[in-house]
C-alpha cells in the first residue's frame, strides 16, 4: 500500500487549524465540500479542501493498519484453552477483547465514533484512482503553483496512463518555462515499486551487485505492503450488491463464517494488488516468488553462494519441482560444502504456511458452503485444491485472465478516426486477446475500383518474387505492392485513381488500427500487398489443404512445443496485422485463429467488402485461411510496425510517384494524395524464404524462457 504523500504530512499544520488535534474529519465530506468549491472556481478553497480529504484519507487507513496490528499483539489468538473452559468461551472471549480493543484504539486517533469515516462505495472508488489529484492539478495551475499543479497531473496520470485529456495536460506542463524534471513524482508512489523497476533495470543490465540490492529492498517492501494490506481488510462484512428479499437472514456461525471468509478472500487478493503497478489492470505474475527467482541467480553472478542457495531454497517452497533450481541447489549444495545447511529464509516460510492454511480454509467453504475463489496465486498445490472444484477453478482461472486481458484492451482503445465504421467483433466476442473486425471500411463502389485494378494487373504472379503461389499449388496466386501499382499506373496500364485508391484504402486501415489499438503510438507500415487467390477447376476434387497453413506473424509458430519462436527468419519487428477485404463472390476462404496447437479454432471471420479484420501478430494470434474452393478471393494483406527503421521503403517511393503526378497534373499534392511514413527510408521486406530455422542457443537467466527450443520449427509466409 502507498505511505501516507510526503507533502500531505505538511498540511498537519493547516488541517488543525481548522479542527481539533485529535479529530480527523470525514475524507468523504471534505472531498464533496472541495469538488463543489472546484466548480464554483473557488480554487483556493477547493486545493485546501482536497489536499486535506487525501490527509484524512490516507490518515484513516494509517489508523486501521496501525491499530489492527496493535490489537492483534494485545488480544492475541494464541495459546490453548483452560482446561475447566469450553473452546468456544475461550474464543469469544478474545474476539470480544479484540472488538473493545480496536473501538477504543480507533476512537482514540479518529476522534470520533469509526462508523463516522465509512464512505460510499464511489468515494472509494474516486480515491483508489486517484481522481482528486485530477481537480488538485487544475486548481494549483489557476493558483499559479505550476510545481505542485505538475506533481498533482503526474500522481494522477501514473494511475490513469490513458486518460487523454491528462495525456494532452502532461506534454504541455513538459513545454512550459519554469517547469523542472523532480516536478514530475509520483507523490503516492508506493516503495517496493520503484526498487523493483530499478533492480531490473540493473538486473537486465548484468549490474548484478546493484540488481541485488534493490530487489532485496523491493521484496522488504513488498512484504511491508503485504501486511498493510492485509490489515485493511478486517473491515465490515460487505453485502451482495443482489439480494433476494425473502432470503432467510444467516443464524451466528453461518454469519461470522461468511464474513471470515470474506476476510480471507480479501487478504489472499492483496499479493494482486502489490503486483499490479499504477496505471496496470494485470498484476505481474509470480511477483514474491519471482523475486527470490532473479535474486539467487543476482547472488550467483556476484559470487555469493551461500545468499544464492538460501533464495533458491526460499523459491522451492512455492515451486519444489522446478527442475533448473533443484539443479542450482546441488550445484550450491557441491560449493558449500555437505556439511553445510541450507535452509529457506524464516519469512518466506511463514508467508507460504499462513497463504496455504488460509487456501485450504477458503476452498472448504467453497466445496461445502457455496461461493467461488479465484485463487490468485500460480503456485497453489494441485492437492489443495478439493477434487469437485479442480475443474471449475481451472475455466474461473482461464476466464478471469481472459476477462483481465480484455479490460487492458478497451483501456487501450482510442475512438475510431471516421464516421461509419462499426465494430463488429470485439477480443472477447472472438475468444482471443487484440483482435477485432470493422466494417463499412470501403464502399461496394471502392471494392470495385479496387478489383478491377487486380483485374488489370493479373499475371504478375505475388507481384514480389513471382511465384505462381507461395502456398499451395490448387490456387493461382495474384498479387501487387503500391509501388508496382503505381508503375503500372505511370506506365498507362492501370488507371491511375485505381492505384491511388489502394495507398489511401491501405493508409485508412492504417490509422484505424492505430487509433484502436495504440492510440498515441505511431505505427508504421511494414509490408502492403493486395493479393488475390483463385481456385485451380480442374485441381479441387480431394483436396485437403488450407489456402494459407496457421502461422503467426512474426514468430516461428511450434504447434507440438505450443511455442512460437521470436526469431529470424520471423519479421520479428511486427506489430500488428490487418486484412482489408474486397470481396466475397467466391466459395471458402475464410480466415480463422487457432489456439498455440494450430488446430483448436477459436474465431472466424467470412470476408466480405470493406471488412477489415485486425490483430497484434504475436503467438497470441495463430491464423490461417480455409481453402479457397471456387471463384477468386482478393484483399490487402497489412503489417504495420512500431520501428520506424523497418517502414516499407516501397510505400515511400510510391508516394513520390503520386506526388510527382500531381504535380505534373498541376494539382495541390494534398489534393491529390494524403500519404504517410514519408520519414520511413528503410529497405523494403522480402517474403519469408521457405525452409526452416536452426535452435538459438540461450543463456539461462530467470526472467527469460528456460525451456530449449525445438530441432526444428516452420518458416511462416506472408498471407
Amino acid at each position: 500500500m502507498a505511505p501516507l504523500p510526503c507533502f500531505l504530512l505538511l498540511l498537519l499544520g493547516a488541517a488543525s487549524a481548522t479542527s481539533p488535534p485529535s479529530r480527523l474529519a470525514p475524507y468523504d465530506l471534505l472531498y464533496a465540500d472541495g469538488v463543489r468549491a472546484y466548480f464554483a472556481r473557488d480554487w483556493g478553497r477547493a486545493a485546501e479542501l482536497l489536499q486535506r480529504s487525501l490527509h484524512s484519507y490516507a490518515g484513516l487507513r494509517a489508523a486501521r493498519r496501525s491499530c489492527r496490528a496493535s490489537c492483534r499483539r494485545e488480544a492475541a489468538f494464541l495459546g490453548d484453552p483452560p482446561a475447566a473452559r469450553p473452546w468456544e468461551a475461550a474464543l469469544f472471549e478474545r474476539v470480544l477483547q479484540r472488538a473493545d480493543c480496536l473501538q477504543h484504539c480507533l476512537g482514540g486517533r479518529l476522534g470520533a465514533a469509526p462508523s463516522a469515516h465509512r464512505a460510499s462505495l464511489a468515494v472509494r472508488r474516486d480515491f483508489e484512482q486517484r481522481e482528486p489529484y485530477n481537480y488538485l492539478q487544475v486548481a494549483f495551475f489557476q493558483l499559479k503553483k505550476l510545481d505542485q499543479a505538475v506533481s498533482a497531473a503526474h500522481t494522477f496520470f501514473v494511475a490513469n496512463p490513458q486518460h487523454l485529456q491528462m495525456r494532452e495536460d502532461m506534454e504541455k506542463y513538459r513545454r512550459m518555462s519554469g517547469v523542472k524534471a523532480d516536478n514530475f513524482r509520483d507523490l503516492e508512489a508506493a516503495p517496493h515499486w520503484e526498487a523493483y523497476e530499478a533492480g531490473m533495470q540493473h538486473y537486465n543490465a548484468d549490474e548484478y551487485l546493484q540488481a541485488v540490492d534493490r530487489l532485496e529492498e523491493s521484496l522488504r517492501e513488498a512484504l511491508s505492503a503485504l501486511e498493510e494490506c492485509r490489515a485493511l481488510c478486517e473491515g465490515p462484512l460487505e453485502e451482495e450488491e443482489e439480494e433476494e428479499e425473502e432470503e432467510m437472514q444467516p443464524g451466528l456461525y453461518e454469519a461470522i463464517a461468511a464474513h471470515y471468509i470474506q476476510v480471507l478472500k480479501c487478504r489472499q487478493q492483496c499479493v494482486l494488488d502489490i503486483a499490479t503497478k499504477p496505471g496496470r489492470i494485470s498484476a505481474t505474475e509470480d511477483f514474491i516468488p519471482s523475486h527470490l527467482d532473479l535474486l539467487q541467480f543476482a547472488y550467483d553472478q556476484v559470487g555469493n553462494q551461500a545468499l544464492a542457495a538460501e533464495c533458491a531454497a526460499s523459491y522451492l517452497l512455492f515451486y519444489p519441482t522446478d527442475e533448473p533450481v533443484l539443479e542450482k541447489m546441488k550445484q550450491y549444495q557441491t560449493e558449500l560444502g555437505e556439511d553445510t545447511t541450507v535452509t529457506a529464509r524464516e519469512n518466506i516460510h511463514h508467508y507460504v504456511q499462513r497463504s496455504l492454511m488460509e487456501k485450504k480454509l477458503i476452498y472448504y467453504a467453497v466445496e461445502h458452503l457455496g461461493g467461488t475463489f479465484n485463487d490468485p496465486d500460480l503456485w497453489t498445490p494441485d492437492e489443495l485444491i478439493p477434487e469437485s472444484l479442480k475443474q471449475k477453478y481451472r475455466e474461473d482461472q482461464e476466464k478471469q485472465k481472459q476477462e483481465t486481458l480484455d479490460v487492458e484492451e478497451r483501456e487501450k482503445r482510442g475512438p475510431l478516426p471516421f464516421e461509419g465504421i462499426t465494430v463488429t467483433m470485439d477480443s472477447r466476442q472472438m475468444n482471443g486477446t487484440h483482435r477485432v473486425v470493422f466494417d463499412r471500411v470501403l464502399t461496394e463502389s471502392e471494392c470495385k475500383d479496387l478489383l478491377r485494378l487486380t483485374k488489370a494487373a493479373a499475371g504478375t504472379g505475388d507481384g514480389y518474387r513471382a511465384r505462381r503461389s507461395p502456398h499451395t499449388p490448387h490456387e493461382r496466386f495474384e498479387g501487387l505492392t503500391v509501388l508496382k501499382a503505381t508503375q503500372l499506373a505511370q506506365n498507362g496500364d492501370v488507371d491511375w485513381r485505381d492505384a491511388k485508391l489502394l495507398l489511401q484504402a491501405s493508409e485508412k486501415s492504417r490509422k484505424i488500427i492505430e487509433s484502436y489499438f495504440t492510440p498515441g503510438k505511431k505505427l508504421h507500415f511494414s509490408f502492403t500487398h493486395l493479393v488475390c487467390r483463385t481456385a485451380v477447376e480442374e485441381e479441387q476434387e480431394g483436396r485437403m489443404d488450407l489456402s494459407h497453413p496457421v502461422h503467426a506473424d512474426n514468430c516461428l509458430l511450434d504447434p507440438e512445443g505450443k511455442e512460437c519462436w521470436k526469431e529470424p527468419p520471423a519479421y520479428v519487428y511486427r506489430d500488428y496485422s490487418g486484412i482489408l477485404y474486397l470481396n466475397d463472390d467466391f466459395q471458402g476462404g475464410g480466415l480463422f485463429f487457432t489456439e498455440m496447437d494450430a488446430v483448436t479454432v477459436t474465431a472466424k471471420v467470412r470476408p466480405k467488402c470493406g471488412r477489415l479484420v485486425a490483430f497484434s501478430s504475436g503467438k497470441e494470434n495463430p491464423h490461417g485461411v480455409r481453402a479457397v474452393s471456387r471463384g477468386r478471393r482478393c484483399a490487402i494483406a497489412l503489417w504495420y510496425t512500431h520501428s520506424q527503421e523497418h517502414a516499407e521503403q516501397e510505400r515511400v517511393k510510391a508516394e513520390e510517384l503520386m506526388e510527382q503526378r500531381a504535380t505534373e497534373q498541376n494539382q495541390p499534392e494534398g489534393e491529390e494524395y494524403q500519404g504517410a511514413d514519408h520519414s520511413s527510408r528503410s529497405s523494403s521486406e522480402p517474403l519469408a524464404p521457405d525452409g526452416r530455422a536452426g535452435p538459438v542457443s540461450r543463456r539461462h537467466k530467470p526472467g527469460s524462457d528456460r525451456r530449449q527450443q525445438p530441432k526444428q520449427t516452420r518458416a511462416r509466409d506472408e498471407f
